[in-house]
């Protein structure tokens, strides 16, 4: 969505699901004159009048992604203010990689009261093609950087660049627009400047975290479930701890199978940049080894401030230490239904995903974070059988009324 900025006509993009943060992210390309039509799963965007530079504080500072908006902002207009992120409180996730890109592509960048102005040198406010070396292999360093040499002149290089599926199907995005980028998916990608992106229609990939947490989700319940469509290859990571784990998965083409396996066996996880282990799936994991036969432990490498979740499990009984960066999770037979409060994205469907196999009603609050990055999965998992509703409740934590899938609990 932030990458239709960069086009001069109009875009459609189809399979984006109804979350929280794709609305806010509707209302920033809005507020830079991007006229934005809603139908169903697709969004129509038309970028042929865009008339801003500046992405509003109050929708930025609730959404990290829409930082990402800084390089096509800054590509298309010469010029870009936008304020440093929000989003999650996992870990500090500082921008410098952005910025060092920036200014190595030829723009001025200044931090003035939390906010990044960021201005083209040259005399016709284009930005210039140049090598960059990411000292990490930062997913939205490399999408910000890619993203904006996709206008510059002449070519530019990222090194160490992000190898991540979305980084792939963004790049892709750009080309159906007329960009020409090369490499995407490795460890350097080559972009040759063009002078402008024209119309396109584009289909999102499908999440492979979502899939991952359902294949989770099945293991856990000891139950079969069927997932389509999926990319297998996007969730080799995951599906190949689960197989240590003793689940197995039945590919067919787009569709996964999770099967119901016999034992939980424990298992060691360092979650690390793609294709290793994800750090979106180690919450789901840690929720599933919980009730694994034996010891595990789960290192996250990734974020300093995503063991979080740990406090909450073990409301439910898990019996997790945390030392450092370590998780030491000790199998238990079964966890108990408690109130619990989710503090993050992927810790929300940790919670939820250990409240289907927890005895007794669990309640998990804070439903803003899971709203985030899934769509009605409330829905989705009645469907499998799961006695599971989002209720609105008072002060005191009693339920007024069951709520439907629209309304924030």
């Amino acid at each position: 969505m932030a990458g239709t900025v960069l086009c001069s006509g109009h875009c459609r993009i189809n399979n984006i699901p109804a979350l929280a943060d794709v609305g806010k992210m509707c209302q920033i390309v809005e507020a830079l004159g991007i006229k934005v039509n809603r139908n169903g799963s697709s969004i129509d965007f038309d970028a042929s009048n865009v008339t801003g530079h500046s992405a509003p504080y109050e929708l930025v500072s609730k959404l990290r992604a829409a930082f990402f908006a800084v390089g096509p902002i800054l590509a298309r207009q010469g010029e870009a203010q936008v304020p440093l992120p929000g989003g999650c409180s996992i870990g500090d996730r500082p921008v410098e990689l952005h910025i060092r890109g920036l200014r190595a592509l030829g723009a001025t960048v200044e931090i003035v009261h939390g906010e990044v102005h960021a201005k083209a040198n040259s005399a016709n406010g284009r930005l210039q093609g140049t090598k960059i070396y990411l000292d990490y292999p930062s997913v939205g360093a490399t999408e910000t950087l890619m993203m904006a040499a996709t206008l510059a002149e002449g070519e530019t290089v990222l090194d160490n660049a992000a190898k991540e599926p979305e980084v792939v199907d963004l790049a892709n995005f750009c080309i159906s627009m007329g960009a020409k980028i090369a490499g995407a998916g490795t460890e350097r990608i080559v972009i040759q400047g063009v002078d402008k992106l024209h119309d396109t229609e584009y289909e999102v990939i499908p999440d492979r975290i979502e899939a991952a947490t359902f294949l989770v989700a099945g293991a856990m319940m000891r139950s079969e479930i069927s997932l389509f469509p999926v990319v297998p290859m996007h969730l080799a990571a995951a599906t190949a701890k689960l197989a240590e784990i003793g689940v197995e998965i039945a590919i067919d083409g787009p569709r996964m199978r999770v099967l119901p396996p016999k034992e939980i066996k424990a298992v060691n996880i360092e979650t690390l940049p793609y294709p290793a282990f994800p750090t979106d799936m180690q919450a789901q994991f840690m929720a599933l080894l919980s009730i694994a036969n034996g010891n595990s432990v789960i290192t996250e490498t990734v974020f300093e401030n995503r063991l979080q979740h740990v406090a909450e499990l073990q409301r439910m009984g898990a019996n997790i230490q945390v030392k450092g960066n370590n998780a030491i999770i000790q199998g238990v037979q079964k966890l108990s239904g408690a109130k619990v409060m989710a503090t993050d994205l992927r810790a929300s469907a940790a919670l939820v995903v250990a409240g289907l196999f927890a005895n007794g009603m669990t309640t998990v609050e804070g439903l803003h974070h899971l709203d985030r990055g899934y769509e009605n999965i409330e829905s989705k998992l009645r469907s499998l059988g799961a006695k599971i509703d989002r209720v609105v409740v008072d002060n005191n934590g009693s339920v007024i009324r069951s709520a439907n899938d629209s309304v924030k609990a």
